[in-house]
Parts: C-alpha cells; sequence; structure tokens
C-alpha cells in the first residue's frame, strides 16, 4: 500500500479505531484520518472509536463524533486501526474489527508483527501519524488534518527531542505549519500543561525515586493508596517517566503504578544503550527501542527486581562490546 486510496476504492462503509488509554499519537492519527475520509471521500460512511480521549485533545476538529463505545452488530468494508501495536491492544469495536471485510492496520511499533489483513507497519518512523501522512496525498492535507498530525507528532517526539526525530520529521512538521494553525498552543496545551495536582504528584514521585544499577537505573512509583489519595489514575501522570529519564547518568528510567492490587503498569524510557522493547516484549509488552510499556502481576518489589535485571543484563552486553 502507497497511498491510502488504495484501500478506499470501492468503499461504503468504514470504522477506525485506537489503542486503549489513547494517547497524542493514537488520537492524532484516527482523527486525521476521519478528518481526511469526511472532507474528501464523502460517499463513505466513516465511525471512529476511541476509549475517552483527554480533553487536552479538544482543539482536533469533530472530536465530539467520537464513538466511545459499540452499538450493536455493523459489518464495515473496511476497518483501520492507528498507532495500534497488537491485536488485544485495540480498545474499542473489536468484533467490528473481526468482522470487517477488509482489515488495515498503520502502525510504528517495532514489536508489531502485523494482525490484519493489510499491514502497513514503519517501525523506523517517529509516530503512527508520520506513518499516516506519507499514505494521504500532502496536498489534501488542510488545516483541519494537519493539526491532528502535528498533535500526534509532537507527543510521540517529545516535541522532536526523541531520537526517532529524523530530518523527514521536521520537513513534514514544517509543512503542517504552512496550513497556519497555532501550534505553540497545542504544544504547551496538550503537551506541556499540567494542572496542580498533577505537579504534586510528579514532584512525589521524584522526590521518592531510587537509584540502582550504579546509578544507571532510576525508579518512580506509586502504590493504589497513594492514587486514591490524590484522586487521580493513569491518565494524570503523563510526562513523569520522561523527566525521571533526564536524571544525570541514567541509562533506564521506570515508572510504575499499581492500577489494582498487585498488578502495575510499567513504563520504561532508555537513553539509548538499552532496548527497552527488547525487555518490555520478554514481560509480554511492548513498545519502541526506547520507550515501551508492559502490565506485570507481582508486588512491587517482585516487579523492579525482574525488570532491572533484564536492564543489567543488557548494560553487561554493552560493557563487554
Amino acid at each position: 500500500m502507497n497511498n491510502i486510496a488504495e484501500v478506499l476504492d470501492q468503499v461504503k462503509t468504514m470504522g477506525i479505531a485506537g489503542h486503549i488509554r489513547p494517547d497524542g499519537d493514537c488520537v492524532g492519527s484516527c482523527m486525521a484520518l476521519y478528518l481526511y475520509v469526511k472532507e474528501y471521500y464523502p460517499e463513505i460512511q466513516v465511525d471512529v472509536y476511541l476509549d475517552h480521549p483527554k480533553p487536552i485533545f479538544s482543539h482536533i476538529d469533530c472530536m465530539d463524533e467520537i464513538k466511545t463505545e459499540t452499538d450493536g452488530e455493523k459489518e464495515y468494508d473496511l476497518f483501520v486501526t492507528c498507532d495500534v501495536s497488537s491485536r488485544d491492544r485495540l480498545a474499542l469495536a473489536g468484533e467490528y474489527f473481526e468482522k470487517a471485510k477488509k482489515t488495515v492496520c498503520i502502525d510504528h511499533h517495532i514489536s508489531n508483527s502485523g494482525f490484519a489483513r493489510i499491514n502497513y507497519i514503519r517501525g523506523e518512523i517517529s509516530s503512527a501519524c508520520e506513518v499516516l501522512y506519507g499514505l494521504l496525498d500532502p496536498e489534501k492535507v488542510n488545516q483541519r488534518v494537519a493539526v491532528p498530525i502535528y498533535t500526534g507528532m509532537i507527543h510521540d517526539t517529545g516535541v522532536f527531542q526523541y531520537s526517532s526525530t529524523s530530518p523527514e520529521t521536521m520537513r513534514i512538521a514544517g509543512q503542517l505549519m504552512k496550513t497556519g494553525f497555532n501550534f505553540s498552543r497545542i504544544i504547551d496545551e496538550s503537551f506541556y500543561e499540567k494542572t496542580y495536582i498533577q505537579n504534586q504528584i510528579m514532584g512525589r514521585v521524584l522526590a521518592e525515586s531510587i537509584m540502582l544499577l550504579d546509578g544507571k537505573c532510576i525508579i518512580g512509583y506509586l502504590r493504589r493508596r497513594d492514587l486514591d489519595f490524590y484522586g487521580v489514575d493513569g491518565k494524570d501522570l503523563d510526562g513523569i517517566v520522561s523527566q525521571l529519564r533526564l536524571t544525570k547518568g541514567v541509562e533506564v528510567a521506570m515508572f510504575l503504578y499499581e492500577v489494582e492490587s498487585q498488578k502495575f503498569k510499567v513504563s520504561l524510557r532508555s537513553n539509548g544503550r538499552v532496548d527497552v522493547s527488547r525487555i518490555a516484549v520478554y514481560f509480554g509488552g511492548g513498545g519502541h527501542m526506547r520507550a515501551a510499556g508492559i502490565d506485570m502481576m507481582g508486588s512491587l518489589h517482585d516487579v523492579i527486581n525482574n525488570i532491572t535485571g533484564e536492564i543489567e543484563r543488557q548494560l553487561l552486553l554493552c560493557r563487554e562490546v
């Protein structure tokens, strides 16, 4: 597949969906494709399914048209997933995906082995939004479509600072900016801005973080009782692991929080020497070389010990090379 037009031919009904707990890249890629199809293929009846996106993405057009739950029997001519690394990560409309006449997966996760009929997976590219842009007609990427693509790109590149950012990433960002949206406001309000409570929580995690492996690994954590005390959940914890990663001398940052008794969600970030996607896949998760995630069962100490053991193995191998 070289252009999205190839799979839209003869399509009358279409569904689009993203992964559980949709981030900026997931929301951006799904909404960009949705707006593109609505604009240039009005004959197609298209629906987009996302799991309750955060209010910080309200600057994207037509967010009120998102379906947050399925509504009965449907069989789409085409169903497209954006930024979904594996079938079990599809948040909504799983039954619609299975029943669709044709399925497409557009993604950039290196751990994605391909679960759709047509898979367009570019593991070397910064974001699913950048992958999607390569499938669209650039002359048709107007401001409405450009805004969600740019949003997804800034979220998955850390505002163009992560190693996945390439000259091509910056060229595309420049083309998108030419459509005239307020890019600095999007960056501030959807990426950097935190509530007072979010700042308090980040401060607590940083203050109570621990250093292991001769200062090469930093770990931050929150127990279930901590989340209950502040009245927050996972969506309020964005940015913590990235801040941990910036600690001088650190090779790997780990942030984990307890979603229920002895069940933890783990985020891993690497500064380059350790491939955290390999560690994540080993424990049943997935992601990229420098950013990955896992859901793990066990005590806080068991989870930390198991993961740091794999981090240590990679660090030792690096030292031997």
